[in-house]
């Protein structure tokens, strides 16, 4: 999405309504310059295995593709300051979607002109003419956000542009000689343009947001595109402006079926405050997306379905050109919420990526729903192994395990059997007092996450003003539980993925210790913990 400006929409209101509304403060205070992080920080918060920037603010990621045996992440990134600023393309790349090298900045802005979130593909057939001949184009288009238009109160101040690169995406070039590649038709919020090629309709296709709607285009050589149709007006969650659009056929596990999946974040209006990414699953005939029939009363029963519970995955989009041999559809998001990122306790930088993560679309009955899991990858870096066969009680249990590894980097595994109506609560904890609970409550049919005492919030009095819940459908008999921890994060993958939770935070000392507790009493099975090793 761009990058930007995700504020309430009271604030945008009360504060920006002179300048257009698109940024979360003043001009003035973009130019924050960043903080050298301190020994403190970098030992305390910098993530062990989760992307961060080694400097500058984050936001995000956009332009993703694979390439010459690299997946590329590009994200909004704004290298000089701790806050949102002039937005440029942050570059990473990585062999296995787990060890991430930053590079240089891929695309700048232009004085007042900002680069805003975007995607790339990879142009097999030079359909755009920008090719050398030697390799094939990497072609991407973003969102170019015209600052003094804005600071001018006008309406068209986003369009859609273009560069390329012709070395596997290393070094990119503007298209000086067509832009914009998609004029805006008058409307204040329209970014965020995600391209793919169909290849069910042999075309490009391009996604864009536009306020409350996403909006569809093809074209040939993905510089002139041609309006095709729209979506969501009234349908799904709408607290906040739509941003960061997806849009990709998929097939459904276990059989010969294929639908297609949008995702679209919005802010505010999450599952849980803030920030937060709703999907829909339907069909699209090269011209218009239709919601499945089943999936459309699920939508109305629910009011919007969302890839990801916690606070703390937004703007989340998968990488296009991932080889038909490995046949994966990978996504990735921003680890946190425009409610407090840019008050967080980190100063030489901020921000972190989700763990990379497999989607895949199931079917139960004639419901259809995205679940998502980490990428097998990150099993190469499991460096010890504890298993604990059965553990039975009531009351509070400690797990003694735990405190056999590092839980700052660390994958726990469980299966919580013989689920009775009542409140199963895990407890990570460490010697300051400090603690972060999780678990299942079974008598009111929800998932939470709780870190109002996992250490700093004072932050933000949104950051740890609730508890974070997903609702289950129903009693649970048994569930099955993928814990991924880093030091500031924990991502919670039930039953296979099916409901996810992400959820960063700041403890005075890393937890060391964890356990359980129950009334009507407890039975865990299968519960390993792999320590990983990620340097």
């Amino acid at each position: 999405m761009k990058s930007k400006k995700h504020l309430p929409l009271a604030f945008y209101s009360a504060v920006i309504l002179s300048i257009g509304g698109c940024k979360p403060y003043s001009a003035a205070a973009q130019t924050t310059a960043v903080s050298v992080s301190t020994p403190a920080e970098e030992k305390m918060y910098r993530p062990n295995f989760h992307f961060t920037p080694k400097k500058g603010w984050m936001n995000d990621p956009n332009g993703m593709f694979y390439a010459n045996g690299y997946y590329h992440l590009l994200y909004q990134h704004y290298p000089d300051g701790n806050k949102w600023g002039p937005m440029h393309w942050g570059h990473a790349i990585s062999k296995d979607l787990i060890k991430w090298e930053e590079q240089p900045i891929a695309i700048y802005p232009d004085n007042d002109k900002y680069i805003f979130s975007g995607s790339a593909v990879v142009d097999v057939n030079n359909t755009s003419g920008l090719g050398t001949g030697k390799t094939a184009p990497i072609v991407a288009i973003y969102t170019l956000h015209n600052m003094t238009k804005e600071k001018e109160n006008k309406i068209d101040v986003e369009q859609q542009d273009i560069a390329y690169s012709n070395d596997n995406g290393f070094t990119w070039q503007k298209f000086e000689e067509g832009n914009p590649v998609v004029k805006n038709p008058g409307i204040r919020d329209f970014r965020d343009p995600k391209a793919a090629w169909d290849e069910t309709h042999k075309q490009w296709i391009l996604i864009l947001a536009a306020q409350d709607r996403s909006q569809f285009y093809k074209s040939k050589d993905l510089k002139n595109w041609e309006y095709l149709s729209d979506f969501g007006k009234n349908i799904g969650a709408h607290g906040g402006v739509w941003e960061c659009p997806d849009f990709f056929q998929i097939k459904v596990q276990r059989t010969n079926e294929t639908k297609w999946v949008l995702i679209q974040s919005l802010n505010p209006g999450g599952a849980n405050g803030g920030s937060g990414t709703q999907y829909f699953i339907g069909d699209f005939d090269g011209k218009t997306f239709t919601l499945d029939a089943n999936f459309a009363k699920r939508v109305e029963k629910e009011k919007a379905v969302w890839i990801d519970y916690g606070k703390d995955n937004y703007a989340g989009v998968t990488w296009n050109n991932v080889p038909s041999a490995d046949g994966r559809r990978l996504f990735i998001g921003w680890m946190s919420n425009w409610d407090y990122a840019q008050q967080v306790p980190t100063f030489g930088w901020r921000s972190a990526t989700t763990i990379a993560r497999e989607i895949q679309l199931i079917k139960k009955g004639n419901d259809y729903s995205l679940v998502s899991n980490p990428v097998k990858e990150i099993n190469k870096y499991v460096s010890k192994t504890l298993k604990v066969k059965t553990l039975k009680g009531k009351g509070k249990l400690s797990i003694p395990e735990a405190g056999k590894i590092d839980l700052t980097q660390a994958i726990i595994n469980f299966n919580l059997k013989n689920l009775k109506q009542d409140t199963y609560t895990f407890t990570l904890s460490n010697a300051v007092g400090g603690s972060l609970t999780f678990g299942i409550n079974n008598s009111d049919h929800y998932l939470f996450v709780d870190r109002s005492k996992s250490g700093k919030n004072d932050f933000s009095e949104k950051f740890a003003a609730t508890i974070t819940k997903a609702a289950l459908n129903g009693n649970q008999k048994e569930g099955v539980f993928k814990i991924v921890l880093d030091k500031t994060s924990i991502e919670i993958f039930y039953n296979n993925g099916e409901k996810v939770i992400t959820e960063i935070f700041f403890s005075n000392q890393s937890f060391t210790s964890l356990s359980v507790s129950s009334n009507e009493g407890i039975e865990l099975s299968n519960l390993v913990f792999n320590q990983l090793n990620i340097n």
